[in-house]
């Protein structure tokens, strides 16, 4: 019994010795396992360098895109961040556009345009060191490059829908796309560029990396490019200078930075351009969006009004220039285009007034608008396809008829609901496309500078089937061909708008619209016009969803233009239909019975128009 008790005693301390042993064991384990488990986590969990690169952030200087170039690298202006994307190999041809490693052709058409001279300079971007293999025979081939704009970029950075034009609370800024550093180049024989495309996606046409291309070829084709002197004959003895640019694109180039104008030869996708360099030169200085004025309100100092001097003088000489605008489909704008050219020709303008009209318009009112001052070509209407029959919008595109006036090399197309307040001639200064902004990142077609041109005209009628406009309008369709576009102050073409509709906007905007002598260069009348409204009262007021446009300052500053500049005989033409008076007093009843609180529908109405003895037919 004793040596079992023995035995049972040996064996539990032989237990309770080996115990600790296997505990530490496991305390072992445990840690080998957390410590591969962290491990594990942080390499699965560690982003890629390509995700770290592209997080990278380059300054941006408070400057156009031209004066920010000329800067060093020890500038210490203002400056405000966006985030760029650099690529990382700094050993590649361009650090833009690494990705696509398709072997790329040369044109069949470069020998013809290089000529047999083995001096040539290509400068060649956005293309891999692996498509360059065959552009060595043709001449020696500079590497262009610049950082890419990063994806996290969007277009509304560089065309916002509002900007504080009035600098009432801060300088408006333009975050600065990455350009080359030109002057680290030498003069070049040919600018080479690959531009993406990304066209059919959704937006292709406002893809920040294809202006950037767009815009880098452009400028170094000013800076860089080797100028040749052209009389528009081929002979080379003078005039225009211009500079050869080929680009290889799979969808259009941009039309607003690569005129189809300067176009010499097409060959699959391959585009070869004689750009003009005088144009182009222009339009790379102005701002890089719409971010910033192209045309400022104010300068540098304390309340110091911007020095237009240059601009009124460059303007002062007439050339040929003209402006227009349209009428179509019925009678209805003839007043508003009466009123139009009185009140440019009371601004001093010497421009030609031109007014295209279809059919629609009989001869008694072409007399009085001839009278008025509009000289008279007769079109025929360009259809919306994809308007409904009988809508306002089914003729629209008719404004593309503009386009076709190549006897003027600039137009300022103004619409005919548009009463002009101060001379608008240093418009001319600007390129195409120049206008006010509207919603988002879209320009207002109502006053916009343009240049007349056969290949343009064919590209509007030619994309009618492919684009899908916003509005149904014209408006709509222009800002999908011409995206990138310069904004110019609202006080020129100033919408009869409250937006807000409240007591301080009204008081500011009537304050505006009845300035003497006047503020803006223009009241845009949108909703009920001035000339289909009793004279009494802004007949807006009378209808719910057009209160907004409700203007009584404005509204009277049209008319009492109309008694000035007009003689009886024209404002005869701004009279009443009958059914437009019947419209008028159904529209007063339904305000009073709604009792819209503004009580304009208990104004006694005066206007000698409503008569039965006045209405016109």
């Amino acid at each position: 019994m004793s040596e079992g008790l023995v035995g049972r005693f040996q064996r539990t301390m032989t237990a309770a010795a080996a115990a600790p042993s296997k505990a530490s064991l496991i305390r072992i384990n445990v840690v080998f396992l957390a410590l591969f488990f962290t491990v594990y986590v942080a390499l699965i969990l560690r982003p890629p360098s390509s995700v770290v690169e592209s997080y990278r952030v380059s300054p941006l200087v408070r400057c156009s895109s031209r004066e920010c170039q000329s800067q060093g690298k020890g500038d210490t202006g203002v400056k405000m961040k966006v985030v760029l994307e650099e690529a990382g190999d700094d050993q590649g041809h361009m650090r833009a556009g690494r990705r696509n490693r398709e072997k790329i052709e040369t044109p069949s058409f470069l020998k013809d345009i290089i000529g047999e001279t083995t001096m040539t300079k290509i400068g060649v971007m956005n293309m891999d060191e692996d498509d360059l293999s065959e552009w060595g025979s043709y001449g020696e081939t500079i590497p262009i490059r610049f950082d890419r704009v990063s994806e996290l970029f969007e277009w509304k950075d560089l065309f916002p829908e509002w900007i504080d034009e009035e600098e009432e609370s801060d300088v408006p800024l333009c975050p600065e796309i990455p350009f080359p550093d030109f002057d680290g180049y030498p003069e070049m024989d040919l600018i080479v560029a690959k531009l993406p495309c990304k066209y059919p996606e959704t937006g292709w046409n406002r893809d920040l990396f294809r202006l950037q291309v767009h815009l880098a070829a452009a400028r170094m084709a000013v800076e860089k490019g080797k100028k040749k002197h052209d009389d528009g004959n081929g002979n080379g003895s003078s005039g225009r200078r211009t500079v050869k640019v080929v680009v290889l694109s799979k969808c259009r180039p941009m039309p607003e930075i690569l005129r189809c104008d300067d176009l010499e030869r097409k060959k699959d996708d391959w585009w070869y351009y004689e750009v003009d360099v005088a144009r182009l030169e222009q339009k790379v200085s102005l701002p890089v969006g719409s971010c910033r004025l192209a045309l400022p309100l104010w300068g540098q100092g304390i309340n110091e009004v911007y020095d237009l001097s240059d601009i009124l003088s460059a303007t002062k000489t007439v050339r040929r220039e003209a402006y227009a605008t349209v009428l179509h489909s019925s009678e209805s704008y003839v007043c508003g285009a009466i009123a139009l050219a009185r009140s440019l020709l009371a601004t001093g303008t010497k421009r030609d007034l031109v007014l295209l009209m279809d059919a629609s318009i009989s001869q008694p009112k072409q007399d009085a608008l001839a009278a008025a001052g509009w000289r008279l070509r007769l079109i025929s209407r360009i259809r919306n396809p994809k308007a409904e029959r009988r809508s306002y919008n089914e003729y629209n595109y008719s404004k593309f008829r503009l386009w076709q006036l190549t006897d003027y090399h600039k137009i300022i197309f103004i619409d005919a609901d548009i009463l002009v307040l101060r001379n608008l001639d240093l418009l001319f200064h600007f390129p195409q496309m120049s206008a006010v902004g509207n919603d988002n990142s879209i320009f207002n077609s109502g006053i916009m500078v343009l240049e007349p041109s056969n290949c343009t005209f064919k590209l509007l009628m030619s994309s009618r089937d492919e684009i899908v406009s916003y509005n149904g309008g014209d408006q709509g369709y222009l800002n999908e061909i011409f995206v990138w576009w310069h904004r110019l102050p609202r006080r020129v073409n100033f919408l009869k708008n409250y937006w807000s509709n409240t007591t301080a906007e009204r008081s500011v905007k009537d304050q505006l619209f009845g300035s003497d002598p006047p503020k803006l260069y223009g009241i845009h009348y949108l909703g009920w016009k001035p000339w289909l409204c009793y004279r009494d009262y802004d007949c807006n007021w009378d209808v719910e969803d057009n209160r907004v446009y409700a203007s009584d300052v404005a509204h009277a500053r049209w008319w009492r233009f109309a008694d000035e500049a007009m003689d009886d005989g024209l404002r005869a033409l701004c009279g009443l239909t009958l059914q437009r008076r019947t419209e008028l007093n159904w529209e007063r009843r339904k305000a009073r019975l709604m009792k819209f609180a503004d009580g304009h529908w208990k104004i006694n109405v005066t206007d000698p128009r409503r008569l039965k003895t006045n209405l016109v037919s």
